[in-house]
């Protein structure tokens, strides 16, 4: 088969082929489109995350800095950075995403220059990229019911963990990286970008169920 051929399909790890893992349709998703969104979103979100660093250490020097993401009463990021779900490790959160969005960055950029990675690296990037998925489910929380503040910024990271978290699962399934029955891993695929608008559908129901109302006055309305 020629390199252009295979590309259109997918590729198989070496070892899920040695296990007898099922091809998946031509419309699985191919190493270069996976490549692509680890790179792409790795790069908002270490951009969201040095913005954040940025305005956490000028408020920092100067307490009574308005951040720049800080817009309105309701949209403040100042409030989220002072308070103590700020700074869950001892440091600000922060620098977490500074720290770890580089390795989902090289992570896209080495799968796009065509490199296999072994199954336990995929497995612990996503196990890490789950535990800050729940992280992030702990900070909305917190903004809807506690600090009743959202942070812009903050945002940002919310909106993009979520895609780079279903699309590992989406790869996991679908290279054998994670045991499934060909129903669940066809479904998976295929559904992919369904799964994903729900998941975005729930979340802003969610927003818009704690803090419509204080969201709507943010803006005047």
């Amino acid at each position: 088969m020629s390199p252009s051929v295979r590309d259109e399909t997918h590729d198989i790890p070496d070892d899920a082929a040695g296990e007898g893992v099922p091809a998946t349709p031509a419309r699985g998703l191919t190493a270069r489109a996976y490549g692509v969104l680890l790179t792409v979103l790795g790069g908002i979100g270490f951009g969201a995350a040095s913005w954040l660093a940025i305005e956490e250490y000028l408020k920092l020097l100067d307490p009574n800095r308005v951040t720049s993401c800080s817009f309105n009463v309701f949209l403040d990021c100042g409030v989220a950075m002072m308070s103590w779900q700020g700074t869950l490790l001892g440091f600000p959160n922060p620098y977490i995403g500074v720290a770890a969005f580089p390795v989902v960055i090289t992570t896209g950029v080495v799968l796009l220059a065509g490199a296999r990675l072994p199954r336990w690296y995929h497995r612990s990037l996503l196990a890490v990229t789950v535990l800050a998925q729940l992280l992030i489910f702990f900070l909305m929380w917190s903004s809807f019911y506690a600090l009743v503040r959202l942070c812009p910024a903050c945002m940002v990271v919310w909106t993009i963990v979520w895609p780079l978290l279903w699309f590992q699962v989406v790869h996991a399934v679908q290279e054998g990286h994670l045991p499934a029955g060909d129903g669940l891993r066809r479904a998976v695929v295929r559904n992919r970008g369904l799964v994903l608008i729900i998941g975005y559908v729930v979340a802003i129901g969610w927003l818009l169920l704690a803090v419509g109302g204080p969201l709507v006055e943010s803006f005047g309305v």
